[in-house]
């Protein structure tokens, strides 16, 4: 996911008061006694979510509060990739991987309590496969066109070409209540690990159609606004916990689901707090405020180690942060300028400086550990020489001017924006270049004009992984042209294709491998780092696991 927001504009009464919190010891001691006694876990977050419908979100953000609401076909074990059992009991591939049939769980009941059955879940594939021309739009429902494809009305084309490596989706049919089958136009050896996104969580028909869920429009600058009530007051899942309330800027208070179908939720309350503030968040979870909170700095990590309170909760590497190169703006398009891109970042440099030694430099736009990762890309060290060398090869007077995209909030790729462009801007200027920088809000703008091919000669963003699978990576990125990238490489999207059709892993291990290879040369960005992010907790907060892909279970947490 790209950990970032859709640009989808809400607007929400407040409907909740945020009560001050007391900073003193004494207070300290009796909030927490209290959230304790309460079963209540308050966490921080960096911002709010977009909307609470996962069909219509790509954030860590949003998808965070989701995963709470929604239950899926499958889900992850807790702190891996690993698919395992939700709604779907058991499940099996035929067809070389084309037909898949799902076994379904009994007497489910969603959290207006209407049952959850094969009709329900085909009623949400044919829904996500049937949105209109205004949901069509990549800004709104992005994760269906990456995994799923195109929409019945557009005969199976996205509404971008690189959101799609043709359609994968054919139908969804119900073979009795709890008994369904998805069939795909083609094999997919990655397509059982999406199904663990919460953008694929299962919603409940009839609240779907009574709080207008596939109302929305698109205004004159592209923009896509949901009209309907479902996404931010009324999102009905059959997850362990329901919207209670939500005060944007504030908090979203979550409340036990009572008729949930599994093992019942420890937390009677779970409020997510939006601290934008790196260091307000670390203060926060001092005195006491929340309880816990995602992405402390690296800077922060010694402090809270320290505080015989307070712990760390380390994830496995599972992003990269990158800068991106749109081939389509020159000269951009020639590869010694993009190399020199490459040699004018001093990488090494910006990892130490401000990973706090949670950071190795990237060698290519996978994680190690990760399957088709390779030890023979080719690297690019720092070399500001070289880079101004070749931009005079390349028929280019220096300094070459370059506009530069970049955004200030704090991401889990990404420990300090600002600082990470300001280092970027200086040695790329030391090596031939001039910039010209341009900041936009991460929420709405960023990724939007990034979408549209919009955020200038080169960017800086990241991706933190969906599921286990490099498809999510090199596919995500490179396997279609895309007004991102501003590129058209057969090679490349070919030998992508046959990696996500091939069932056999070792094989798809050495065309991955291969990939990885030919995009290192080909340069369409530059990978930077990888980063082990963390999360922050009080002491007597039990069961948080982080999880890779940011979709902790707190149906599992408790506090005390």
């Amino acid at each position: 996911m790209r950990t970032a927001s859709t640009r989808v504009v809400i607007a929400l009464a407040a409907v909740a008061i945020f009560g001050a919190l007391g900073s003193s010891a004494g207070a300290r001691v009796n909030q927490e006694r209290s959230a304790a006694a309460s079963g209540t876990l308050t966490v921080g977050v960096e911002g709010d979510p977009v909307v609470l419908d996962g069909a219509l979100v790509e954030d860590a953000t949003s998808i965070r509060v989701i995963n709470q609401i929604f239950d899926g076909l499958v889900d992850f074990k807790p702190g891996t990739t690993l698919p395992v059992p939700s709604l779907a009991t058991s499940w099996k591939g035929t067809a070389g991987g084309r037909i898949w049939t799902f076994n379904l769980r009994h007497g489910v009941k969603f959290q207006d309590n209407t049952p959850f059955n094969s009709a329900a879940v085909c009623f949400n594939f044919n829904r996500w496969y049937n949105f209109r021309a205004e949901f069509q739009n990549p800004d709104a429902t992005y994760y269906w066109q990456n995994v799923f494809g195109g929409f019945k009305s557009s005969i199976g084309k996205a509404s971008s070409p690189e959101l799609i490596r043709t359609t994968l989706f054919k139908r969804c049919t119900t073979l009795g209540k709890y008994r369904m089958r998805l069939t795909l136009t083609r094999p997919s050896a990655s397509f059982l690990g999406a199904l663990g996104l919460r953008t694929f969580g299962i919603a409940s028909p009839a609240a779907l159609k009574k709080y207008k869920a596939n109302s929305g429009t698109v205004d004159s600058d592209g923009v896509f606004h949901p009209t309907g009530s479902f996404a931010t007051k009324h999102p009905i899942g059959t997850g362990p916990y329901r919207l209670n309330t939500w005060n944007l800027g504030e908090k979203i208070v979550l409340v036990r689901n009572p008729t949930y179908w599994g093992p019942k939720p420890k937390l009677s309350r779970l409020i997510f707090q939006p601290i934008p503030d790196n260091a307000a968040r670390l203060q926060a979870l001092q005195t006491g405020e929340v309880q816990a909170y995602d992405f402390p700095g690296p800077q922060d990590i010694a402090t809270i180690k320290k505080n015989n309170k307070l712990k760390v909760l380390n994830r496995a590497p599972f992003n990269v942060f990158y800068i991106g190169i749109n081939q389509a703006k020159p000269p951009m398009n020639k590869l010694k300028v993009r190399q020199a891109v490459a040699y004018g970042l001093n990488r090494a440099q910006v990892v130490k400086a401000f990973w706090g030694g949670r950071g190795v430099v990237a060698k290519e736009f996978m994680p190690p550990g990760l399957f088709g990762y390779s030890n023979k890309v080719k690297t690019y060290s720092y070399n500001p020489s070289k880079a101004k060398s070749l931009l005079r090869s390349a028929g280019l007077s220096l300094p070459v001017k370059l506009d530069y995209y970049y955004f200030t909030r704090v991401r889990g790729y990404l420990p300090q924006p600002s600082d990470t462009f300001e280092a970027f801007k200086a040695s790329l200027e030391n090596s031939g270049f001039q910039i010209t920088p341009h900041v936009l809000p991460f929420r709405p703008d960023y990724l939007s004009a990034n979408t549209r091919g919009e955020t200038g000669h080169i960017w800086q963003l990241g991706w933190t992984g969906d599921w286990g699978d490099p498809d999510d990576w090199l596919g995500i990125f490179f396997q279609r042209p895309s007004k991102i990238w501003g590129f058209n490489n057969p090679k490349i999207h070919k030998l992508l294709d046959r990696a996500e059709r091939e069932p056999d892993q070792a094989k798809r291990a050495t065309l991955y491998q291969q990939a990885n290879v030919l995009i290192m040369k080909f340069l369409p960005g530059v990978p930077v780092a990888h980063n082990r992010s963390a999360m922050a907790a009080q002491k007597n907060v039990h069961g948080l696991v982080p999880s890779p892909v940011q979709s902790e279970q707190y149906r599992l947490v408790s506090v005390g």
